[in-house]
């Protein structure tokens, strides 16, 4: 026998013991994973976007039938897909409420004041390293698309130096919220329709002096739509806060408001 065959056969036997081995593997030492993973993860809408708190909708496929994470937390499928993984699970489908991003500021280039010229890189984490960037309210969105850079769905847009969102495309994942260096963004209930943009709790006075359309803390709004006890405002310092929990619903309110800060659904203001 040439020594060429010998090799030939030899290499054949290695290759035929080896496969054996991995067969018996495969067989004997694999781990069957939970059909209901695979399930779950395609009645998910696949957006990837982390919004759960897991790495993508197979991390958090494979939470839930765990138990480690509770159904309802995608933002992006919304009760239809939580109805659908309940059914999936055998367990009942809990109730989720769409939140969606609020940007709280409506200082524009045409309102706000800007005490510098930035030129530097068109990112709102790097203008905020910068002095703390270019606007005058320190409170205020910078407007270089940190937020919208981030968006899965494209749901940002940056108009006249300001962030807008759009609901209709907003799942809700809370990226732009973790991005943004002034912490100005919010998930805020999609069914609430008005909103307070602003973000400066200084004295009115102090305020004014940085924006136009800056909250002044006058209290007004709270007083037009039932007083303290209606319990539809917060304050934080000199700035009027939504309660989300009981929301307003009186429009008029938006209108009496001397300072220009508040809005009905500014979501649809994109400019798209």
């Amino acid at each position: 026998m040439s020594a060429i065959l010998l090799a030939v056969l030899c290499v054949a036997g290695i290759g035929l013991v080896a496969a054996v081995a991995l067969a018996a593997a495969d067989k004997y030492l694999s781990v069957k994973e939970d059909p209901r993973i695979g399930m779950i993860t395609a009645a998910l809408p696949g957006a990837n976007c982390g919004g759960c708190g897991f790495a993508g909708c197979d991390g958090y496929a494979r939470a839930l039938v765990a138990g480690t994470a509770p159904n309802g937390a995608c933002a992006a499928g919304g009760d239809a897909c939580a109805a659908e993984i309940a059914k999936i699970l055998g367990v009942e489908a809990a109730a989720t409420e769409k939140r969606v991003a609020l940007v709280k500021c409506c200082g524009t280039r045409s309102e706000a004041i800007r005490v510098g010229d930035y030129n530097g890189i068109c990112d709102c984490n790097v203008a905020a390293a910068t002095a703390g960037g270019d606007k005058g309210c320190a409170y205020g969105c910078l407007g270089y698309g940190a937020c919208a850079n981030v968006c899965p769905k494209h749901a940002i847009s940056v108009v006249d130096g300001l962030a807008k969102v759009d609901k209709r495309l907003c799942i809700g994942c809370g990226k732009c919220v973790k991005a943004c260096p002034k912490h100005i963004i919010e998930l805020v209930p999609a069914a609430a329709t008005i909103h307070v943009l602003c973000a400066n709790p200084d004295k009115g006075p102090a305020v004014r002096k940085v924006c136009g359309v800056g909250c002044m803390g006058c209290h007004l709004c709270e007083r037009n739509s039932g007083g303290k006890e209606a319990n539809h405002f917060a304050f934080q310092g000199f700035l009027a806060k939504i309660n989300y929990e009981n929301p307003p619903t009186d429009e008029q309110i938006v209108a009496k408001c001397p300072a220009k800060c508040m809005s009905v659904d500014p979501h649809f203001e994109t400019g798209h």
